[in-house]
């Protein structure tokens, strides 16, 4: 692993045995027993490189049972935390058993159809020994390790795949990444890949309701576990600790089905798609939907379309995936209604793009570029500014967008921009779709920056994504115009004739947190004084960059 020039901040781990809202920890004891017809061996120990031992929990469909591929489920969020999650996720009960782990493969199910599961806790996590590292390098180290272990059970085929949600599938990239031999086919389902622009700052801007979550997450333990909330706050502007969290995408060489949606803005919708782009991968699938995540990943179709790939690359049976388009994209039109369209290339083509230029006075975005300066003043922190396009014809958007605008601040040194793009029906309804798994309030897209993160990289950014290195502050004069290319992330959705795209800028989250027990993305930490005077026409060239079927 390489030398760090920086510290880590850890911190003592909390008592893993009774955890508030957790089932209580069994106790540390190697034992097999039979649940639900299954053979389960609880604590099976995992030895590293190191001299550590983690532990495992592995269901099999019987003691005799022999050649088994195994899918492994590694998280922090306890092997034992098994059965239903929130009502708001829309998991039917008769999709999953009781067997089944927080956003893991239900063994019951695939053990029904030859396959092992096993279900890790992670170094330093639980009764896993160590200190617990929050990916990294010696992550990547310990999940080469358990895969390879358990490739080479005597009951096992030798092929081992991975599957799984959210930290579930980060993983997947950083073990696939590190090319053990064992690894045969992995299935991430949406996690970010970019740990400063997509999991810790948006834009630039600090996120402060999901983090903290994580942070505890990752904090049970008899060691000492890395303190993930106190290391970015340590670090508001990129950092080594952010460029060692990254995977080497290009590096990942096995068979990818991977699965992204537009509904988890502001955390797992840009990085998956990056992920997928970037794979080394000669063969690899791509599907986005606009669903809830935990309720699409649960489906039985999804589940059948998982297990027609791990047939393929683990049991070598021919199945439905010799048909499967190389990228499957749902486009949305209203909650509940969409469609699928298979024709479309993944990433979108940043030259293919429509540019809707911006009238801050009339509040409109149109093709043709204004003739006149106009401007619009308002306070972003109790108020908002919209504008709005209206189409003419049916219009797929399927991409990025990218949002250049002329911002002068009244008072302060810095603003923190929140930017929407939203749908109004031809009867003028706010269209609304699913977000961040349990929630049915999101727009279209989301976008932020913080103003003073505004320098460009321009060698990665393009026509629909700027890219911010996000390495220095550049503070705003009060009365003084500056030109902010804002980001938007990724979206499919329809817009028919007579619909309205409207483009809407604020100085704090458009979406609301309405349910504080669940988990929910917030931005809390910002820096807004004062009025805001949006700038369009003559040398104010404020537009926003759709992207356009090939």
């Amino acid at each position: 692993m390489p030398t760090r020039t920086y510290e880590i901040i850890t911190r003592p781990g909390v008592d893993p045995v009774n955890v508030p809202g957790r089932p209580p920890l069994p106790a540390l004891e190697h034992r097999t027993e039979t649940v639900c017809g299954l053979a389960v061996e609880r604590y099976a120990a995992i030895p590293l490189r190191d001299g550590t031992t983690i532990y495992a929990d592995i269901y099999r469909p019987g003691p005799a049972a022999e050649d088994l591929p195994v899918l492994v489920a590694w998280g922090p969020y306890g092997k034992h935390r098994t059965g239903r999650i929130w009502p708001e996720a829309e998991v039917e009960d008769s999709w999953i058993s009781e067997l089944t782990g927080f956003e893991s493969p239900d063994p019951l199910y695939w053990c029904s159809h030859g396959y092992a599961v096993a279900y890790v806790d992670p170094r330093g996590l639980w009764y896993s020994e160590g200190n617990y590292p929050h990916n990294g390098p010696q992550e990547g180290e310990d999940v080469y390790d358990a895969i390879e272990w358990l490739a080479a059970r005597p009951w096992c085929s030798g092929a081992v795949g991975m599957l799984g949600v959210s930290y579930l599938a980060g993983i997947q990239y950083l073990a696939a990444s590190m090319q053990p031999p064992s690894l045969k086919a992995i299935s991430p389902w949406e996690c970010f890949s970019d740990w400063y622009r997509e999991f810790c700052y948006h834009g630039g801007i600090p996120e402060t309701g999901f983090q903290p979550r994580v942070s505890a997450n990752g904090s049970y333990s008899l060691y000492r576990t890395e303190d993930t909330y106190a290391n970015v706050q340590a670090h508001p502007l990129m950092h080594d600790y952010y460029r060692d969290k990254l995977v080497d995408l290009e590096a990942i060489q096995v068979p990818a089905y991977v699965v992204a949606s537009w509904s988890d803005h502001g955390l797992h919708t840009r990085g998956t798609l990056e992920a997928f782009a970037r794979m080394g991968s000669a063969r690899k699938w791509l599907e986005v939907h606009g669903q809830k995540k935990w309720r699409h990943f649960y489906a039985p179709e999804s589940v059948e379309r998982q297990r027609a790939f791990f047939d393929h690359f683990l049991l070598g049976r021919d199945t439905e995936l010799l048909q499967w388009p190389p990228v499957r994209v749902e486009v949305r039109d209203r909650p509940g209604v969409f469609h699928h369209r298979n024709d479309l290339p993944w990433p979108a083509d940043p030259a293919l793009h429509t540019r809707l230029h911006l009238d801050a006075g009339a509040g409109t975005l149109a093709v043709g570029r204004p003739g006149q300066a106009a401007s619009a003043t308002f306070d972003p922190r109790t108020s908002q500014f919209d504008a709005g396009y209206v189409f003419t014809e049916d219009t797929t958007v399927v991409g990025p967008m990218k949002l250049r605008l002329w911002l002068q601040i009244e008072a302060g040194s810095d603003a923190d921009v929140f930017v929407a793009v939203r749908k109004i029906d031809a009867a003028g309804q706010d269209i609304r779709f699913p977000i961040n798994a349990l929630y049915d309030n999101g727009p279209v897209a989301l976008g932020w920056l913080r103003a003073s993160h505004r320098a460009l990289d321009a060698a990665a950014s393009d026509e629909l994504r700027p890219v911010h290195p996000h390495d220095r502050e550049e503070p705003l004069a009060p009365g003084e115009p500056v030109p902010l290319e804002i980001e938007i992330w990724p979206s499919g959705t329809v817009f028919h004739a007579g619909e309205t795209l409207v483009l809407t800028v604020l100085g704090r989250d458009l979406v609301p947190s309405d349910n504080p027990g669940h988990p929910r993305l917030l931005h809390e930490d910002l820096r807004n004084e004062g009025e805001w005077t949006l700038l369009s026409g003559g040398r104010y060239d404020s537009y926003l960059n759709i992207p356009r079927e090939p």
